[in-house]
């Protein structure tokens, strides 16, 4: 009988797939990014469509006395304007963990900058001036600026009848969520200490800055539903929140993600995705949004101000002996993501170091100062910021090398945390100090040249405030540790659609999953993971929406390790889907079938040992192998609410900094050289991208250590600075040279034994910098951003 089609008839060898796992593979959006041609979401356009605007309240806390919306509704070319008063249903409040944050302002605005009432019109200026004419009359309230005033026994409450799942277990009803730490005895730990030092430290309020501002198109379905276009960080989180405000079933929301301009967190809460619907479904036509840079600065949250109070101990010999910390973060007017930053700045808050004997208490604060939530680090950057420099207090009063210290003191595999919890992957901390003190350093001086000095090299830069006159140099090294992916019991999961069929002569793979792609490379590792799984060279990306299950979201540096597990997943199932069909066409050819490890690499199958048995255009001919599944990792557990016990990170990733710094001593005004650093990926699964998150990590690191912050009157709780002209953010002339180190330890637990990036390079950047700016000037410098007026005592 004649062999079938495609049946081969001698075994070759195989070619392996290009452009898998562990290659540079370049991003597929790169290009159309910097030649300005990618599509954000501002950039979305409708036919006949609407612009959305909001008015935002104009005090920080106030009672509404009145709101007179005829002038604006009387104004030629608006076609709608909403109060609370015309939200359709009941359910009119929203939140990420607690329904706390109103769609619009009821009776009362708890900080400046609160939606009050939308407008619709055929212009965005139309819609600017007709907003501007809604007349709010405010009776203003005392304001909750700070824990003084937040926990005062008669202090205003800023929820009145508090019903959250949190409230029963804080001393107060300003107090959004508390989370102790108890282990061991530090009290009589600290009695065997030689050496003791405290600190009282101030982190300042971060914005996310992300370049592409809050924007959405909402269009009608014809079946009464909406089609919302939207650039965010979690569309099925989005989608939960957005429904039954809209008095609409899941299934009537459809939710497609549009260009993303940058997110680092501030995006993961609600803007307008709510009124950008309400607005579309109030007129029967599609309705754009777009903040300006001062509205974006209002809508949405930053990264929680705080202010730390430590004490450390340690032996005569360099051994630490206890910590004992307070942490109070100020979550603003609304508990957005407060509840887990709690969990992660007291789990997370001695750092990456071996303590037996730890008290711990952090909080977060309902306040009227801007709501406050995820940004990248989530709680552990403020809590790195305190312990490195009582690290770098501890090693001067000992007299030790503050490295030396650290390794001395650094967690390894085995190390329990002070929540009980064991680490059971690598934690190569004192490798990383190791290798990042091992870099060569900067040349001294380097502003000097034949041609006199290079004043970009220079502290005040091209200002040409100095050539070298008082100029110091300082080095500082810093570590940190950071949890990656949701934690405490959450029920962490992603999902990925997989389908493979011939196209044009050619096996391809489509991946469809919900996952957010803000820049961070998701997009070019799931066609990567799909190459080296299915062996094919083309792969498709389907646009994220809610037509598939939840991705979670694009934070806690979850996505590579979920939702590239979920593809993975997928992927597998594909692949032994589409080796059954290829054993039932084939398998009486060749015993290999049945007996081998059968891959699919280059376009065929292939045994373990590379030889080939079929073109997978044969195996699949008219056939398409589809699979949606479900991944999730470890399960993780509450901590406990009196002794913060639990098993409640699913993994830890570690970075190490060391920062060169020139400070020009009498004008205040520092030079970041340089800030090389160490880090532990578990597997790069893009090397180029690896890099290019650490160094994006670092840059946000540096920005708050020296230039970033929000700044609220402490009187009013306005805030005085929503703008990039005085917001200031690292330019490439601020940006220093970023050597990097990648250690590559796998975690067995982990797909491939990745471990994800983002966020631990943004710990330990800002204290590196802090602390080589102290060894130039000899300040203590407790507080971030270090301004030229710390450094002049002119404050």
């Amino acid at each position: 009988m004649a062999s079938p089609s495609g049946t081969p008839t001698k075994i070759t060898q195989g070619a392996p797939t290009r452009g898998g796992i562990g290659e540079s593979t370049l991003r597929p959006d790169g290009t159309l990014k910097v030649t300005g041609e990618f599509a954000y979401s501002s950039d979305m356009w409708h036919e006949d469509m609407l612009w959305g605007q909001i008015l935002r309240s104009t005090v920080a806390h106030a009672e509404i006395v009145s709101l007179d919306t005829a002038e604006a509704l009387a104004t030629p070319g608006v076609y709608a304007v909403l109060t609370y008063d015309d939200l359709p249903t009941e359910v009119r409040n929203y939140g990420l963990e607690i329904q706390d944050t109103p769609v619009l302002a009821h009776g009362k605005v708890r900080h400046h900058g609160e939606p009050v009432a939308l407008v619709a019109a055929d212009h965005p200026e139309t819609a600017r001036r007709a907003a501007a004419k809604i007349k709010v009359e405010y009776r203003e309230l005392p304001v909750i600026t700070d824990e003084a005033s937040a926990t005062a026994p008669d202090a205003v409450l800023v929820h009145e009848n508090r019903d959250d799942h949190h409230a029963g277990h804080v001393p107060h009803p300003n107090i959004v969520h508390r989370q102790p730490i108890v282990r061991g005895d530090a009290a009589r730990a600290a009695e065997r200490a030689d050496v003791v030092v405290t600190g009282e430290y101030t982190f300042g309020m971060q914005d996310q800055a992300f370049l592409g501002p809050e924007s959405g198109l909402a269009v009608p379905d014809e079946d009464g539903g909406v089609h919302l276009y939207i650039a965010t960080q979690w569309l099925h989180s989005d989608l939960r929140q957005i429904a039954p405000v809209l008095g609409l079933p899941e299934s009537k929301v459809r939710m497609t993600l549009s260009g993303v301009g940058g997110a680092f967190g501030g995006r993961e809460d609600l803007s307008m995705q709510i009124h950008a619907c309400l607005l579309a479904l109030r007129t029967g036509k599609p309705v754009k949004m777009v903040y300006n840079r001062f509205e974006s600065f209002f809508g949405h949250v930053h990264r929680h101000p705080a202010k730390l109070y430590y004490e450390h101990g340690a032996t005569r010999d360099g051994k630490l002996t206890h910590v004992k910390c307070r942490i109070v973060l100020d979550g603003g007017a609304y508990a957005s993501a407060s509840p887990a930053v709690v969990g992660n700045a007291s789990s997370l808050s001695i750092g990456p170091y071996v303590v037996d004997d730890v008290d711990i208490e952090a909080i977060a604060l309902y306040t009227n100062n801007p709501p406050c939530g995820a940004m990248r680090g989530f709680g552990a950057v403020q809590a790195c910021f305190a312990y490195e420099a009582q690290m770098d207090k501890l090693a001067k009063e000992l007299g030790l090398d503050p490295v030396e210290f650290r390794q001395r003191n650094a967690m390894e595999r085995g190390t329990i945390m002070p929540t009980g919890q064991p680490v059971d992957s690598p934690a190569p901390v004192a490798e990383l100090l190791r290798r990042v003190k091992a870099m060569p350093l900067p040349p001294e001086r380097q502003w000097e040249s034949s041609e006199g000095a290079d004043v970009r090299q220079l502290p005040g830069g091209l200002s040409n405030t100095t050539h070298g006159e008082g100029v110091v140099r300082g080095i500082g090294y810093a570590v940190g540790i950071k949890n990656v992916g949701f934690s405490e019991g959450f029920d962490d999961y992603s999902t990925a659609k997989v389908r493979m069929e011939v196209v044009g002569g050619e096996p391809v793979a489509t991946v469809h999953t919900a996952m957010a792609e803000v820049g961070q490379g998701g997009v070019t590792v799931h066609a990567q993971i799909a190459r080296s799984e299915l062996g094919v060279a083309q792969v498709t990306i389907h646009p994220a929406d809610t037509q598939v299950g939840s991705a979670g979201s694009t934070s806690a540096s979850r996505q590579t390790y979920v939702t590239g597990g979920a593809v993975k997943n997928s992927c597998e199932l594909v692949r032994e889907k589409v080796l059954e069909i290829g054993r039932r066409k084939f398998g009486s050819y060749h015993p290999a079938w049945a007996t081998a490890e059968l891959l699919l690499e280059g376009g065929k199958v292939v045994t373990d040992g590379g030889e080939v048995l079929a073109d997978l255009v044969d195996v699949l001919e008219d056939e398409s192998v589809e699979v949606e599944a479900e991944w999730r990792h470890r399960p993780t557990e509450p901590f406990d609410l009196r002794t913060g016990q639990g098993n409640g990170h699913v993994q830890y990733s570690f970075a190490a900094h060391r920062a060169v710094v020139e400070v020009d001593t009498e004008l205040g005004l520092v030079k970041v050289i340089e800030l090389a650093c160490a880090q532990d990926v578990g597997k790069a699964l893009n090397p180029l991208s690896v890099v290019g998150q650490i160094q994006g990590g670092t840059t946000q690191g540096l920005g708050v250590a020296v230039m970033e912050e929000i700044i609220v009157d402490p009187k009013t709780a306005k805030v005085k600075n929503p703008s990039f002209t005085d917001y200031l953010i690292p330019t490439i002339l601020d940006t220093p040279t970023i050597p990097v180190d990648v250690l590559e330890l796998a975690d067995d637990h982990a797909p491939y034994g990745l471990r994800g990036i983002g966020e631990a390079p943004t710990l330990s950047s800002t204290p590196a910098v802090l602390a080589a700016i102290r060894e130039a000037t000899g300040l203590e410098l407790n507080r971030t951003p270090v301004r030229p007026e710390h450094l002049t005592g002119t404050a």
